[in-house]
């Protein structure tokens, strides 16, 4: 193959199915055929213009797997036919301070895959190096792919629990980000508590691993969990400042509000909730790269699986409005290799 076909994004929500030319990789880059990649609410940034020049194309897409075609010069470790994934962070530049001081999340001058360079919505993908993670033969692509992101993004979060295996953990919303939290939890050891709205998700909630289930539209969330004993931690996933208001207060003493999910509202709190208890509210984001091969392992050895919604490449524009639908349930995936 001497070209490739990939979804160019410009403006808002412009999309464009355009033929480039295959080149080799950059030093510190590797080349990858794209087997899937998932569609995360995070694409907003490229596909409706939230970056910088929003005229200049870019191909979305952070939950990539596929596999080593081409390997650039000065890349150690990484070879043809291995089988990789890639997330939101496009690889830790190890020069920063961030980096020299082991915080490659944090790194100054790390892309973002899909926002600030070319992504997954594509049948190729050059990577940097120290974004790579190896993918273990016992996942298939399509549930892979959410795992790099929707899955370590949880992942993360969990292990921010300032908790012993048994103690209480709550996850709000049961979305793309929730249902892989509850699953999360439940393989940690934990007592988890799923908070949603309404009673349709109740039976789904407890198979994903939940204990108790919260309907929020009947119930405030924070007396049910002081009811309960109180959490250790309250994975907060729904996009909405305003329903994470309130959480704090259903924290048990030294319990913390862990916020995965981006929202444009703000979070509102009463200070005592914060001061007596001695509670806490802090943001995560997602994980390096050897981090998300420990979250893979994981996911492969306790049966952690994302639900999918699977289209082909051709499908991107159909799959990016799915997701923002809301309707998807709960993960949709780009089957690039069909």
């Amino acid at each position: 193959m001497s070209t490739y076909r990939a979804f160019e994004v410009t403006g808002s929500r412009q999309f464009r199915l355009v033929s480039r030319e295959l080149r080799e990789p950059d030093a510190g880059h590797v080349r990858v055929r794209v087997e899937s990649c998932g569609v995360c609410h995070t694409d907003v940034l490229a596909v409706e213009g939230m970056r910088a020049d929003p005229a200049q194309p870019i191909v979305p897409g952070h939950e990539i797997v596929g596999v080593i075609d081409a390997v650039g010069d000065g890349v150690r470790g990484w070879r043809v036919g291995e089988r990789v994934g890639a997330g939101f962070l496009g690889g830790q530049c190890g020069q920063c301070e961030s980096c020299r001081r082991g915080d490659f999340v944090n790194c100054a001058d790390q892309p973002q895959t899909g926002t600030t360079i070319d992504g997954g919505y594509a049948e190729v993908v050059h990577v940097r190096s120290s974004a790579l993670v190896r993918v273990p033969d016992g996942l298939s692509a399509v549930d892979a792919a959410p795992l790099l992101c929707a899955g370590l993004t949880t992942f993360k979060a969990l292990q921010q629990v300032p908790g012993h295996p048994g103690a209480l953990v709550a996850v709000q919303g049961i979305g793309g980000l929730g249902h892989l939290g509850l699953q999360y939890a439940a393989r940690l050891g934990y007592r988890v508590a799923a908070i949603a709205r309404g009673e349709a998700k109740t039976d789904l909630a407890r198979r994903l691993g939940a204990d108790h289930y919260i309907d929020s539209s009947r119930q405030d969330p924070a007396e049910a969990l002081r009811e309960l004993g109180g959490a250790a931690a309250i994975i907060a996933t729904a996009s909405s400042g305003a329903s994470m208001t309130g959480l704090v207060a259903g924290l048990a003493p030294g319990g913390r509000l862990v916020v995965v999910g981006a929202a444009f509202d703000p979070i509102e709190v009463n200070t005592p909730d914060l001061i007596f208890g001695t509670r806490t509210i802090a943001g995560s984001l997602t994980g390096s790269s050897i981090e998300n091969e420990d979250n893979l392992a994981f996911s492969l050895r306790h049966g952690i699986r994302p639900m999918t919604e699977v289209l082909p490449l051709a499908e991107a524009p159909k799959a990016y409005e799915r997701m923002m639908s809301g309707q998807a349930r709960f993960r949709v995936v780009l089957d690039t290799a069909a």
